[in-house]
């Protein structure tokens, strides 16, 4: 498991999806160039859920306040639809939660927002839809909120299967956990060696700071 943790009240974590000119940006090598153009530092970057053909976030997405996409509460297939699915968000006073889509409301205190699914964990337990010894690996990525407060980013290394990186986010203590996506997933954490930025992705999930001179 390739592991980082974030806390919320002093980290500068963002959600991204468009640059400046509207255009996608589809990558982590493009979000790089993009925050570096502010005069900004990617620490870590990680895709922030499930996206359609066009690049367009599957479910909700907030992003500086503003609904780019709302909740979708519909009932489909795929994993994305294996309920419950979820929502990790960050509030304006950068409080970072995972809930159920049922329990999430926004009362004007949302900055970020990301939809995905399935859920893996659920009020400290492990989705019940999970199996231990499924076939069903691949390499999967999800975010959890720690006892602390704190989130929890992992990804596989390897192709395991939904309990198994459920088990991992509860062995860790997390209460509730998101699963973000498969075999798309990537990681930008150039202090544990992973500096690939290949890939076509949707939002991703980017952690900054002031670039030093």
């Amino acid at each position: 498991i390739i592991a980082y943790t974030a806390d919320p009240a002093s980290h500068e974590i963002g959600f991204y999806w468009r640059d400046d000119s509207s255009r996608v940006i589809g990558s982590i090598a493009n979000l790089k160039t993009l925050v570096e153009s502010r005069n900004r530092e990617l620490l870590f970057a990680v895709n922030g859920g499930m996206f359609d053909p066009q690049f367009a976030p599957q479910g909700l997405y907030v992003e500086n306040g503003k609904t780019i996409k709302p909740l979708d509460t519909s009932q489909g297939h795929g994993n994305f639809y294996l309920m419950p699915n979820g929502v990790f968000y960050i509030t304006n006073d950068n409080k970072a939660v995972v809930c159920k889509t049922a329990d999430y409301e926004d009362k004007g205190q949302i900055k970020y927002a990301t939809q995905s699914g399935p859920m893996l964990v659920i009020d400290g337990e492990i989705h019940p839809a999970f199996r231990q010894g499924s076939h069903n690996i691949h390499v999967r990525n999800g975010v959890g909120i720690l006892p602390d407060g704190r989130v929890l980013f992992a990804m596989s290394g390897i192709r395991i299967n939904f309990y198994e990186l459920a088990l991992y986010f509860k062995s860790r203590g997390c209460r509730n956990a998101l699963y973000l996506d498969g075999f798309v997933s990537r990681t930008y954490l150039p202090q544990e060696g992973c500096t690939g930025t290949e890939g076509n992705l949707g939002v991703m999930i980017g952690i900054t700071r002031p670039a030093s001179k």
